[in-house]
């Protein structure tokens, strides 16, 4: 029997993103740079929604868009470009679609956002939600209900969560694993919430909480247990050049969702989500930066350091036979619209 439920659910605030590379160095006050580079597209929630897209996961997002030039943009590339299920979105009247200014320096970037809180909370944009594979969450410390729905439907729901702003690092946030099968927070995280002061003793403390527990470490890789199958892999990250890594994080955990999908071991999958990553970064934009399974397949063949070759031999098994279409990285302005 044909399994038609979705294989990823998502939901969280979307921004139009204007990203601007090639800075050198932030601006300071007063201070005019003129940059090398520059990218447009959906940001926020449709980095992780195109992400997975791109490796062929039926994705369905629900978001609230601003009934504006913004909104009505991204709501095309994701519709009609991306392929991504919308039913559960909303357009909102009179309400601006968040826009979100990103100056990429280096390994970092800044960001200068304008919006406003969406009409819609998450709760009542998913109201029940579909039986889905799987779902994509970023967990806060206010519980949201239709988590708990998504999990009691049988979807395994893979969480990571962000920067307090605070620094109290609550660890009453981490009750909420116990509706999850997988978390996968940065190393900063991890051990700011578990009060620990390395990687692998987060990662040691989270995987007494959760399934599958990942602790992703930036330019040293990542690493991983998995409770139920009894593995724990450690893969360093790709040497690459960072052009900009808005997204790099979102990239990382789709592509973790899509190999943890096709049951591979867990260095495989972890491998797979370094790799993902560091093939996003060399690109302007989160969302449209996500390499998709053409991404990955360019790499792959374009590849001649016969070390790489060999600890990615696993793609040869695992790449589809049809990677699909060239995909569409970040245009410098968004097209014109025919009259």
């Amino acid at each position: 029997m044909d399994d038609d439920r979705p294989d990823v659910l998502l939901t969280g605030l979307l921004f139009y993103d204007l990203v601007l590379t090639g800075l050198g160095k932030p601006p300071t006050p007063g201070e005019e740079i003129w940059t090398a580079g520059m990218g447009c597209g959906p940001g926020g929630i449709a980095n992780l929604a195109v992400a997975a897209s791109r490796f062929g996961l039926r994705t369905s997002l629900a978001t609230v868009f601003g009934d504006d030039f913004y909104g009505e943009y991204c709501r095309d590339v994701l519709c009609d470009q991306e392929d991504i299920d919308l039913s559960l979105s909303r357009t909102a009247d009179g309400w601006p679609t968040p826009v979100t200014v990103s100056l990429a320096t280096g390994q970092d970037r800044a960001l200068v956002t304008h919006g406003q809180e969406p009409p819609y909370s998450q709760d009542a944009l998913m109201g029940d939600p579909p039986e889905a594979r799987t779902a994509l969450v970023h967990i806060e410390a206010e519980p949201r209900e239709w988590i708990a729905k998504a999990a009691a439907n049988g979807t395994h729901v893979y969480a990571d969560v962000g920067w307090d702003p605070t620094q109290e690092w609550s660890r009453d946030l981490l009750d909420q694993l116990a509706l999850c099968h997988a978390f996968l927070p940065n190393e900063t995280e991890a051990m700011a919430y578990t009060r620990t002061d390395t990687a692998v003793a987060a990662l040691g403390t989270l995987a007494e909480l959760v399934p599958v527990a990942v602790v992703t470490r930036g330019g040293d890789g990542a690493v991983a247990v998995d409770q139920t199958t009894g593995e724990y892999a450690e893969v360093p990250a790709l040497d690459v050049e960072v052009l900009d890594a808005t997204g790099a994080g979102d990239v990382f955990g789709a592509s973790f969702v899509t190999a943890s999908l096709g049951g591979w071991p867990l260095a495989e999958r972890l491998r797979f989500a370094v790799l993902a990553a560091g093939l996003s970064v060399q690109h302007h934009g989160g969302a449209l930066a996500a390499p998709g399974w053409y991404g990955v397949d360019r790499w792959w063949h374009s590849l001649t350091d016969p070390e790489l070759k060999k600890t990615y031999g696993f793609l040869a098994d695992r790449l589809p036979a049809d990677v699909g279409p060239p995909v569409h990285h970040a245009p410098v302005t968004p097209p014109a619209r025919p009259h």
